[in-house]
């Protein structure tokens, strides 16, 4: 008899209880994120509390529901890896402009209905493109992500933007008080408490921050015990020409940041992403953002920061993700518990993110590691697109006076490195140069040490 085949550490079940204990944690590291959207649109638009409330609601259990289709996947849809879905920082602007003139929610639900329906039907043509990400792209667009999430916690840590005590040295103590907790944790812990230090670093620094009045609960007491989002709770959708123009700009965005975070993914778990998986991923969140449209909520796209918890703990296994939105689903339909979560001080989250983050980072120093740098101009490729990503994310009015479109693309530092990373890479790796064929006095053709950055990521390995 032939011994079964080995189960890849990604299509793994842990038990039920670290299912949940792991699932937790990634609900915890992408919670803030998931609600900052809802809060953001609906205050832009002055919507009163009962429908903000209604919003973040709506937004965790789409959420759930388009994780579930990312990790278990059904037909061509979901990529089937531990990806986190939530809501894209990149549609905000356009989003708020639309809803602020004129157009309100159903302008808005129009148009991410429409961009949902494109990032389907384009899913194919991205999977394609595959080819155009070798290891000098995708280790240059990883480390871009977990350098363009530091800010976010840098932001947590001090008290979260806006808040009246921001950068007061009482937060930044808490967050580093719960950053220690993590590497402590995780240097000297058991095997499995290690794996969950970001769970255990949040809850203990809550602890700590109940007694020294950082939270507030209040919120608790008037959520109610059940909610259910109903499609079109705020009208029919409507289809304006400016709006779905723009929202199609922001899916042409979110499709470029998903792929690198897919790519990331598929690095960190040992499971290559292939065409036909990325097409699939990029699929789901078109179908994500559809239902978005449909249940009052916003386009939905792969979380970087869960991309970062996955590499910190080495929990490969999307049943762990797919268990996270599950638990999501319940805070959309209890939003007594949504209220309990998001009591969660800013400086706890922050201090955990500072770990999650710099991890996405390293990740990416890890693939650029297999690069060759000798005799070629990867460095120049590197270089370049790290510049032109943390742009915006150092100076974020650099480019306010350019047309909304261009903003829409470039104010994302993930998708403005991801971009010169590809067009460098062809210019520099792909276009023939008179030097390329001129031969060196050891008779190999210049530029020879660029052969493994045109080789698939399965050859570099």
């Amino acid at each position: 008899m032939t011994a079964p085949a080995p189960v890849h550490p990604v299509d793994e079940v842990p038990p039920v209880r670290q299912l949940a204990a792991f699932g937790l944690q990634h609900v915890l590291a992408m919670y803030a994120g998931a609600v900052a959207v809802p809060l953001i649109v609906g205050g832009a638009m002055k919507l009163s509390p009962a429908d903000l409330a209604y919003l973040i609601t709506a937004d965790l259990l789409v959420c759930g529901i388009a994780t579930l289709v990312q990790c278990v996947g059904f037909w061509r849809f979901g990529v089937r890896l531990p990806i986190m879905q939530g809501c894209t920082f990149a549609a905000v602007s356009p989003m708020v402009l639309i809803g602020t003139t004129g157009g309100g929610l159903p302008a808005i639900y129009g148009s991410v209905i429409v961009a949902g329906l494109a990032i389907v039907l384009l899913a194919p043509v991205f999977g394609r493109l595959l080819r155009f990400f070798p290891p000098l792209v995708t280790g240059t667009v990883i480390l871009i992500i977990g350098v363009s999430l530091l800010p976010v916690a840098g932001n947590w840590a001090a008290g979260g933007a806006g808040s009246k005590d921001f950068g007061e040295p009482k937060n930044l103590g808490l967050a580093l008080f719960v950053l220690l907790v993590v590497l402590g944790v995780q240097r000297f812990a058991p095997a499995f408490l290690s794996r969950i230090a970001v769970l255990i670093g949040i809850a203990v620094g809550l602890a700590v921050a109940i007694p020294f009045g950082f939270t507030d609960f209040g919120g608790v007491g008037d959520a109610d015990w059940l909610g259910i989002s109903t499609p079109f709770h705020f009208g029919a959708p409507s289809f304006h020409a400016s709006a779905v123009v723009s929202m199609l700009v922001v899916a042409l965005v979110t499709m470029t940041e998903t792929t690198g975070d897919l790519i990331a993914v598929g690095e960190l778990t040992g499971r290559a992403v292939e065409p036909r998986s990325l097409a699939d991923g990029l699929r789901a969140d078109g179908l994500s953002t559809v239902l978005g449209g449909v249940f009052n909520t916003f386009p939905y796209t792969a979380y970087a920061q869960n991309v970062g918890l996955v590499g910190m703990t080495r929990v490969r296994s999307r049943w762990v993700v797919a268990a996270a939105g599950g638990i999501l689903v319940l805070l959309g339909l209890l939003p007594k518990l949504g209220a309990v979560v998001a009591a969660i001080p800013a400086p706890v989250l922050g201090g955990a993110g500072l770990v999650m983050f710099g991890t996405v980072a390293a990740s990416g120093l890890r693939t650029l590691a297999q690069v060759d740098f000798k005799d070629n101009h990867n460095l120049t490729v590197v270089a370049v697109s790290v510049a032109v990503g943390m742009l915006p994310v150092g100076v974020p009015t650099v480019y306010e006076r350019f047309p909304d479109w261009f903003q829409t693309v470039m104010n994302s530092g993930i998708s403005a490195g991801c971009l010169t990373a590809i067009v460098l890479n062809l210019l520099f790796n792909h276009l023939p140069t008179k030097a390329a064929s001129a031969p060196e006095a050891n008779g190999l053709p210049a530029g020879g040490g660029e052969q493994g950055v045109e080789q698939s990521r399965e050859e570099v390995v």
